[in-house]
């Protein structure tokens, strides 16, 4: 193991305040009193007020939410089935096209990728709006939510897929009471990684929503354009609040299901003995 070394403590301050030190201050400068939000006027909770009175971030927010929700959720039904069928399809007639077209949205540039689904509904007169976003959210995150799944299939062990026709289940039957409740957490996981990729795009949301439809990323950039308001620092400072107590509670469980599981394996062990 390494020594603890002055030279690792201060790469790692200076690391970690480059990364930390700007959101401390946005959260600081997000109770501030001034409207500047480079002048400090005294502690005020006013532009939270506002914020919730600013029906336009309001239901930007909404919209993107809802976008995320059902996006993520099409992706992770999608993701699932074309990981299922490129881990337990075999080498079937055009595996490679269709494993070149799940995996092409990870390397494929985002400007491409909305210019290309922009063109493809002004081809077919799809109004752009809440739709149109949802199917280019859920084209660009259903490959992220396969790499997951088919790295959890990977590792699965068939033969309890075989037990389990064996004692009378059909396919479909396997699937549902065996391998999909084992390979859930890799499908919640993908699940969150594509809400989290939907909450936060702004690139391909640009070329696919429209005037009926804003998300938040978009309200917030044409926003920042003309200025960094209090409001905005509000927001992130909410955003990076909600994003703190999700990771804390997913470590607090990850961190007890693991304290369970090893209780478990003991209690296991000693009635083995």
């Amino acid at each position: 193991m390494r020594r603890f070394t002055w030279f690792n403590a201060t790469s790692l301050s200076f690391g970690l305040a480059f990364l930390y030190l700007p959101m401390l201050i946005l959260v600081i400068y997000s109770f501030n009193e001034s409207k500047l939000v480079t002048v400090w006027a005294g502690f005020s909770t006013k532009w939270y007020g506002e914020l919730f009175q600013n029906e336009a971030f309001l239901d930007a927010a909404w919209v993107t939410v809802k976008v995320a929700v059902m996006s993520s959720t099409i992706a992770s039904i999608l993701g699932t089935m074309a990981a299922y069928v490129l881990v337990r399809g075999g080498r079937f007639k055009g595996r490679t096209l269709f494993s070149g077209m799940i995996y092409a949205p990870l390397v494929m540039p985002e400007v491409i990728t909305g210019l290309s689904l922009l063109l493809l509904f002004i081809g077919i007169g799809l109004d752009r709006g809440v739709l149109t976003i949802v199917l280019a959210h859920t084209t660009f995150s259903m490959c992220y939510v396969s790499v997951v799944v088919s790295s959890r299939l990977v590792s699965f062990d068939r033969s309890l897929e075989e037990a389990a026709l064996d004692l009378g289940c059909s396919p479909f039957e396997a699937f549902r009471l065996v391998t999909l409740p084992i390979i859930a957490p890799a499908v919640i996981s993908g699940w969150l990684l594509a809400f989290t990729l939907s909450l936060d795009d702004l690139v391909i949301a640009s070329f696919t929503a429209g005037p009926s439809a804003t998300t938040l990323p978009i309200k917030i950039f044409s926003a920042v354009r003309l200025g960094v308001s209090p409001e905005i620092n509000a927001l992130s400072t909410i955003m990076i609040s909600i994003v703190t107590v999700g990771v804390i509670t997913a470590s607090l469980m990850s961190k007890r299901a693991t304290v369970r599981q090893q209780r478990e394996e003991r209690a296991a062990e000693r009635a083995a003995d």
